[in-house]
């Protein structure tokens, strides 16, 4: 079943459950006052019988007797018994219509059903087959004579129907009421399911498996109201797709940069292998044409470019596996690094290689130490350095400065070159990033060397950001004096 017919039914069923309970206590409640009542009314009136019965002796106390000294009532039982003057019964008509003082003689029959239903007692319940249901009470007098009077129990009967009627009636009306009420609440409660259900068909059925997706599909605002359950679900959903769509907005991002990386690293391995097949050609050929010491020295030369060709792939091979054991958190071996000593180094190592630039160095003279793998921390410096030479023209200023701040160690290598691109700003630190025209870089490597270093920085803890503007481009590396990652392994040292 639905969740609506449910509902209707578990809210339908309870309700009338406890309306028949109300119509069993209430009719048995009505039911025991009326039937008190009469028998207060029925005590009255054997309490005058018995008195008249006690005037006259027994031979005498017969039931003509009764009716002559009694003002009867519509409806009444008389009766009487003694040893002398026999058994006797009369009944006098309950309805005003059929009134008219004249008794009926109650038959042989009639006495032993009123003797079988009293049973001993002073009270009971008789039905008699000509005239109904009625409440008896027998008395015996001081003279030995029993008397039985009764009063029928039609009007109780009557009530308890009628009441009954009502009840029914007005349970089924109510009932009626209350499911086309409840229907309708529930329907309009349960709307904003439905309008879930209907935003999540229309997402299913949208391709998403391939290609760029956007999911635009979100439960309206109206079925979406937080402060409900229902809407809650709806809200729930909204959030859902939103954070499915950044995620496939993230995938699409994720394979056009897979994609582009693949054909970047293709590009980059295509230029040496076809240098070193053309030299291997070439060199085949001259030893098989020329001969002597032409050919010896044709083939040195393509050995040598050949040679050269496979360091190049070696360098980009060697890369690509050190960002790969960087992602999977390998490859670091920490120690204690002096970073400035650090700095001073590189700094030295790179004036050579680039004798037109102005390169300056501002360190404090107490030196930074930081926990982390040196060769790499160097490779970050090298790296750095290495790319304000390439994109910055000739006189150039490039400063490298180191610093403490709080519990980190900065490190920022500063040019006033042109500035970088913000067109390529974001993808500045991506593996591959190249093309950057307005640093007029004259030279160029694998593109590499940014994302490298700011796996090895990232691998450390620390941040590796830039600002930069015509004139004043900064590079800021910012490290954890103690890394995270290497604080929990001489924890784990410590321990075994």
């Amino acid at each position: 079943m639905s969740l609506q017919t449910r509902l209707m039914t578990a809210v339908i069923g309870f309700v009338s459950l406890i309306l028949v309970i109300v119509a069993v206590i209430t009719s048995a409640t009505l039911g025991a006052t009326l039937e008190r009542q009469l028998e207060d009314r029925l005590n009255g009136y054997s309490s005058q019988v018995a008195k008249l019965v006690t005037q006259v002796p027994a031979k005498y106390a017969t039931i003509d007797y009764i009716v002559e000294g009694t003002n009867p009532v519509p409806g009444i039982l008389l009766a009487v018994s003694s040893s002398d003057g026999g058994t006797g019964g009369v009944i006098f008509p309950d309805t005003k219509s059929q009134w008219d003082g004249v008794s009926q003689t109650l038959t042989s029959a009639d006495l032993d059903r009123i003797d079988a239903a009293l049973g001993g007692r002073v009270s009971g319940t008789v039905t008699l087959d000509d005239f109904g249901s009625y409440l008896v009470v027998v008395k015996q007098a001081p003279n030995g004579v029993n008397v039985v009077t009764g009063l029928p129990r039609t009007e109780i009967q009557n009530q308890l129907a009628t009441l009954l009627t009502v009840i029914a009636l007005a349970t089924i009306g109510g009932l009626i009421l209350l499911a086309l009420t409840t229907a309708i609440t529930i329907r309009v409660g349960l709307r904003p399911l439905r309008a879930v259900a209907a935003t999540a068909t229309r997402v299913a059925n949208q391709p998403l498996d391939r290609g760029e997706v956007q999911i635009t599909e979100r439960v309206p605002a109206a079925e979406a109201d937080p402060r409900t359950e229902t809407g809650l679900v709806g809200a729930s959903l909204n959030t859902l797709l939103d954070h499915v769509n950044a995620s496939l907005a993230s995938r699409q991002k994720n394979e056009e940069r897979m994609r582009r990386f693949v054909a970047d690293a293709s590009h980059e391995l295509r230029t040496p292998l076809s240098s070193i097949r053309g030299y291997s050609e070439l060199s085949l050929r001259a030893l098989k044409q020329q001969g002597g010491e032409a050919a010896i020295e044709s083939t040195t030369t393509s050995l040598e470019r050949i040679q050269a060709q496979s360091l190049r792939m070696t360098r980009l091979v060697e890369d690509l596996l050190l960002l790969a054991r960087l992602d999977e958190g390998r490859e670091l071996v920490y120690g204690t690094v002096d970073l400035t000593q650090l700095a001073l180094e590189g700094l030295s190592d790179a004036r050579p290689t680039a004798a037109d630039h102005h390169w300056n160095i501002e360190a404090p003279d107490e030196p930074i130490v930081i926990v982390g793998d040196a060769g790499r921390m160097h490779q970050v410096v090298a790296n750095l350095l290495a790319n304000a030479r390439t994109h910055t023209p000739a006189g150039t200023s490039i400063t490298l400065r180191v610093s403490r701040e709080g519990d980190d160690a900065v490190l920022r290598v500063h040019d006033d070159g042109p500035g970088i691109d913000p067109g390529v700003r974001d993808e500045l630190f991506a593996r591959f990033a190249r093309g950057d025209s307005s640093r007029a870089r004259q030279t160029g490597g694998t593109g590499l060397g940014l994302a490298i270093a700011k796996a090895i920085v990232e691998g450390h803890g620390g941040h590796l950001t830039v600002a930069s503007e015509p004139g004043d481009t900064t590079f800021t590396v910012r490290l954890p004096l103690t890394p995270a990652s290497a604080a929990s392994a001489d924890s784990a040292d410590s321990a075994d």
